[in-house]
């Protein structure tokens, strides 16, 4: 199975400082370095609970509460942005401190 383009390059990198493998110790700061990015299947999901709660216009803390529920950690701004963006795509009004 071929992997992804940014997939390939974080094995590329890992293989490179890690020639002779990844020490048990290190696996954990490795992990936090490679944060967790959304889907986009997952921005929908985050835009639709929010439709479904009735938090609309949607605002950045509601939409990082969500985030966090599915991800079980903090939400990235970018991640945060992306969900605005597919709310505003499909019409949903959003919070005006939420607009960059």
């Amino acid at each position: 199975m071929a992997l992804s383009g940014l997939l390939a390059k974080i094995v590329d990198w890992l293989r490179t400082g890690y020639p002779q493998g990844v020490p048990d110790t290190d696996y954990v700061p490795l992990l936090a370095l490679l944060a967790r990015r959304l889907s986009h299947a997952e921005i929908q999901q985050v835009a639709e609970e929010l439709r479904v709660q009735g938090t609309l216009p949607a605002d950045k803390a509601d939409a990082g509460v969500v985030i966090t529920r599915l991800t079980d950690g903090m939400p990235l701004e970018s991640d945060l942005a992306r969900v605005r963006d597919h709310l505003m795509a499909a019409g949903w009004p959003v919070d005006d401190n939420w607009l960059d």
